[in-house]
């Protein structure tokens, strides 16, 4: 169970409420401080989707590697995520949320180095597969650990702060990655690795872990450094042992306890908007920029690259502020649209040019196309969907929903990044074309089926969606 007892911060916006601005003030530094180290790790993850991108032409050249053998090489990286998938539920159950973020970092640095100093494919894949597994460990333990740690009222920002450190990560290796060698770049993916060992040195274990356990001693102090000294945490403190022990009760649960209807609607919810995610094609821009602006007639990728390391940390940026004004699902809907006009334009600019029209002008309608995808999937469905997912599941289950619906994410990206080199010698066009209608898709989806989670507890998401659904099949899109 990943998140256990993450319902007890039911209570916090009262407790809140009645503290000075000076106390909420100096009780918000140290969620602050826990959130930036636990996101050094989104920030790998970045690093590690980004790459692949600008380094393609390098390693290639260098080793000489066959297109289908890059191509495994980038798609390898989801690979060892799915594995690191499976595995993230029972390990971060296991040894705790802090740990398992030092066991990522391993991985991640024994996978750039190897990466650096690889001569023939053999390392340089394994390396990628080592800094996967990581990669994979993070993307559910970083949401995780946050929603476990922050206010109810501040977490749909927070956790969204993960995805915009991962568009941080990914624009800074694609910027560096115009001017310093593949070799030089993944050196670099290093350092964000050891900044997250030092810091986690320096920060609480999740509260709602350590009440797991049955740390009371340690719970309670993690619990008091999160909300400060003056603040009464003693309701919150019994609303977590009340779920802690409602959940110790509780049978252990498995991934195919999933699929009992009670849970039904939440699985679909949480894998549906990972496989629109996935599907809509963003992996194949983070992976392979470089190409599909050289494919559309840029001299070269670089331009490219540069304007789109630019439009990610902006809109990701506006995303983390609108996410508790706005809501999810207004967020997801306008993203999904952008992201549909961005796919259709980039279609456009190769049908085109396929067909000789329009020459001057399609380098640049692909270049508009890509930035509004790009811009558009960081505005939401980039963190939209992590936070939902940490927000629907009931505690017994969070575990197993996690590492499904982790994997899910990471099985369509390896799907999309291996195949999309073959998709564009098809039909790039028509490889487009796809991917616009699959964000078209998710429009629909989110307008149906995904409910609005904006200002509401945990508790109320949950038993509306794994109880209530049979009775109530409309629940939720009013609100």
């Amino acid at each position: 169970m990943a998140v256990v007892g993450e319902e007890g911060s039911v209570m916090v916006v009262p407790l809140l409420e009645r503290e000075s601005s000076s106390t909420s003030t100096s009780t918000l530094w140290v969620v602050v401080a826990s959130t930036a180290v636990a996101v050094a790790g989104s920030f790998v993850f970045g690093c590690s989707v980004g790459f692949s991108s600008p380094a393609q032409s390098g390693i290639m050249s260098d080793l000489h590697l066959s297109l289908s053998e890059y191509s495994l090489f980038g798609s390898i990286l989801t690979i060892g995520a799915m594995i690191g998938a499976i595995m993230s539920g029972r390990v971060t159950d296991m040894i705790g949320r802090k740990l398992a973020m030092a066991v990522s970092d391993f991985f991640c640095i024994v996978g750039w180095l190897a990466i650096f100093f690889s001569k023939d494919v053999w390392w340089l894949d394994l390396g990628r597969l080592s800094v996967g597994y990581g990669v994979g460990l993070l993307s559910y333990i970083v949401p995780v650990y946050i929603a476990e740690i922050t206010p109810k009222n501040l977490r749909g920002g927070f956790t969204t702060i993960n995805q915009l450190m991962i568009s941080c990560g990914a624009s800074l290796a694609f910027l560096l990655g115009t001017i310093l060698t593949w070799r030089t770049l993944a050196l670099l993916g290093v350092f964000p690795c050891l900044l997250q060992l030092v810091g986690l040195l320096f920060i609480v274990e999740s509260p709602r872990w350590l009440a797991k356990v049955g740390d009371h001693a340690k719970f309670e102090a993690a619990l008091r450094s999160l909300r400060g000294k003056e603040t009464d945490i003693s309701l919150e403190v019994e609303e977590i042992k009340d779920f802690t022990e409602s959940l110790r009760r509780s049978p252990q649960a498995t991934m195919l306890d999933l699929f009992q209807k009670k849970y039904l609607k939440s699985v679909i919810v949480g894998v549906g908007l990972m496989v629109l995610q996935q599907f809509g094609g963003v992996n194949a821009v983070c992976f392979y920029a470089s190409e599909i602006f050289v494919s559309a007639g840029f001299p070269s990728g670089d331009i490219g690259t540069i304007a789109l390391a630019a439009i990610g940390i902006p809109m990701t940026t506006l995303g983390v502020f609108l996410m508790d004004i706005s809501g999810r699902r207004p967020l997801l809907m306008i993203s999904a649209a952008g992201t549909c006009l961005g796919c259709f334009l980039v279609g456009m600019s190769f049908l085109l040019k396929g067909h000789e029209l329009m020459k001057d002008l399609n380098p640049f309608l692909a270049l508009a196309g890509i930035l509004v995808f790009s811009g558009s999937f960081s505005l939401g469905m980039g963190g939209i969907p992590w936070v939902i997912m940490s927000e629907i599941f009931p505690i017994n289950m969070k575990g197993s929903a996690g590492s499904l619906v982790t994997l899910i994410n990471w099985f369509g990206s390896w799907v999309v990044s291996y195949g999309f080199n073959f998709l564009m010698a098809w039909n790039s066009a028509g490889t487009f074309f796809i991917f616009a209608t699959v964000c078209g898709l998710t429009i629909l989806f989110v307008t149906k089926l995904v409910p609005e989670t904006k200002g509401r507890t945990l508790e109320e998401i949950q038993a509306e969606l794994n109880s209530l659904s049979s009775e109530k099949p409309g629940f939720g899109m009013d609100r």
